[in-house]
């Protein structure tokens, strides 16, 4: 594809200063209810940027980030790529849905290597993914379809190793996947078929590690999945009843677990060994890739990982296309070229990408539409502030201060002309349920955003402030008896915009929105911004026209 560079806006001028983009992972606009932790943080920098006439609220769900249907979450993934793309993309799970739909995902030479492999050497096909319908990562439905074609063509054996999720979903509600993932396979059980369920645990302590945080994670995963080797229990439904009552942790924090024969007492029932295959039916690549190495490395340094068993793995999804992996997958990912990065780096605008390790990724992978690299090493750098790996509620702050520390000295050492940041606090911390955490969480970001507009002000930069999805703002679910229950999950709610420039009288423009803005117009606005025309393409731009 030819890239058509960016010309010059007929008459709005870029600022001396840079153009900041602040994203508030996980900071939605809520209903100001109990559970609504960003109206009751103590925030008077978001209080002001409120009372700006460049001000309102963005979608940042469902089909307005490429998602299948607007009852579907928002996500850090899709709304970056949003970012980043300047146009609606259809993502990760609308993607599956149709390769589903239409066979080409069973037709294809990946399925049928799988397929071929196990029914030659006799092993089974393993499943190893996230089990539930949260639609971020992975969709019950998606594995339940490969399972009931895995039967149709004569498949003799699968194991399937679910990762439990409580965080994309209500905290504990495994057992309504598990009763139906049973169902399926005691059905598909039959003529000789032996469909069962081999490990597991919950998905923020196995095998689910990010951006190399922790890969203790993969390596019990490992232990669990491949080695069989773990604490043994007769059914998935006994593990997940029994750990709730022995650590009272909902189901992302539950300790793994093996399914052994003879009522648990026996030997683990699906150990991955010569001759398997292994499908990672994670559609979403942050999560999926550290085990995706594991399984395809040769000079692999993340863990111990042992003798590796000769298989054939394959992903839902390519996870990095930069890097390869996996080399088999199951349907393409979206190619996304034209970024706002890609455009500005061959016009020679000089940029900063900034967070820490949570979400380095997002401002830089994601944000560059699936790709890790700058597209030009000499006019972008790229800075990763480590994450502490303690619970996160008990650090709400995380990294905040240090980005904004670090922001400010590489604004004075490289005087970039666009910078991206994300502070994760909001979404990081929402996910653990804890509501005071969470209040502490967005007003530490509330705080370093005054730094940074404090910081602008002297240097005359714009900043334009915004969110990925909501979490913070929706910390509690109403059960239908009217009592409360924690929610761990993004919500569906709107997200604040704003952009502060000095030059204006009013410290922001008027903005324009078109009818349902969304994330995906905030490119066409931080390109007008640096003086640029939005190019052909990409979604309206929120200023005002002339």
């Amino acid at each position: 594809m030819t890239l058509a560079p960016l010309l010059p806006h007929s008459w709005r001028r870029p600022p001396e200063g840079p153009v900041v983009a602040i994203v508030m992972d996980g900071v939605g606009l809520g209903l100001g209810d109990v559970g609504d932790a960003v109206s009751q943080a103590n925030t008077p920098n978001l209080d002001t940027l409120r009372a700006l006439p460049s001000f309102t609220s963005l979608l940042a769900h469902g089909t307005a980030v490429g998602m299948p249907s607007d009852a579907d979450m928002g996500n850090s993934e899709v709304g970056h790529n949003a970012l980043g793309a300047g146009r609606i993309l259809e993502q990760g799970a609308k993607l599956v849905n149709a390769a589903i739909a239409s066979r080409a995902l069973f037709r294809g030479p990946v399925w049928r290597e799988a397929v071929a492999t196990v029914m030659a050497s006799g092993e089974p096909l393993h499943f190893i993914g996230l089990l539930s319908d949260g639609n971020v990562h992975s969709h019950i439905d998606h594995l339940i379809a490969m399972l009931r074609e895995a039967a149709a063509e004569g498949v003799p054996r699968v194991r399937v190793h679910p990762l439990l999720d409580g965080r994309d979903v209500p905290g504990r509600s495994a057992l309504t996947y598990v009763e139906r993932l049973e169902q399926v396979l005691a059905e598909l059980s039959q003529d000789g078929r032996d469909y069962r369920i081999a490990s597991g645990g919950g998905r923020m302590v196995v095998t689910m590690d990010r951006y190399e945080s922790d890969w203790n994670m993969v390596a019990r995963g490992w232990q669990l999945h491949v080695r069989g080797e773990g604490r043994r229990f007769p059914s998935l439904r006994a593990a997940i009843e029994t750990l709730y009552k022995e650590t009272g942790l909902d189901d992302q924090n539950l300790p793994g677990f093996v399914i052994a024969d003879a009522q648990g007492a026996g030997g683990p029932i699906g150990p991955i060994r010569d001759g398997a295959a292994v499908i990672l039916f994670n559609f979403r690549g942050d999560r999926a890739l550290e085990l995706t190495r594991a399984f395809e490395e040769e000079d692999f340094t993340g863990f111990a990982r042992g003798e590796r068993p000769r298989v054939f793995f394959a992903g839902m999804t390519q996870y990095d296309g930069d890097l390869g992996l996996p080399r088999n997958y199951l349907v393409e990912p979206p190619m996304i070229e034209g970024t706002m990065g890609e455009l500005l780096a061959l016009a020679g605008v000089s940029q900063l990408a900034i967070s820490e390790t949570h979400k380095f990724g997002h401002v830089t992978y994601f944000w560059n539409g699936n790709r890790s690299e700058p597209f030009d090493p000499k006019l972008e750098t790229y800075v990763e502030i480590p994450s502490d790996l303690n619970p996160l509620e008990q650090r709400p702050w995380m990294k905040a201060a240090e980005i904004t520390d670090r922001l400010i000295a590489e604004i004075d050492r490289l005087q970039p002309r666009f910078v991206r940041l994300n502070f994760a606090n909001g979404d990081m911390v929402g996910h653990t349920g804890d509501l005071h955490a969470t209040i502490l969480a967005v007003e530490a970001v509330d705080l370093c955003i005054g730094r940074i507009l404090g910081t602008l002000r002297k240097r005359k930069g714009i900043a334009v402030i915004t969110a990925d999805h909501g979490n913070a703002d929706q910390m509690f679910d109403r059960r239908p008896d009217g009592s409360l229950q924690v929610r761990t999950s993004h919500s569906l709610n709107r997200v604040p915009f704003a952009i502060v420039d000095p030059r204006e009288p009013d410290f922001g423009p008027r903005l324009a929105p078109p009818p349902a803005a969304g994330l995906s117009n905030v490119a066409a606005t931080c390109l007008e911004l640096l003086g640029f025309a939005a190019p052909e393409g990409y979604r309206a731009s929120l200023l005002p026209p002339r």
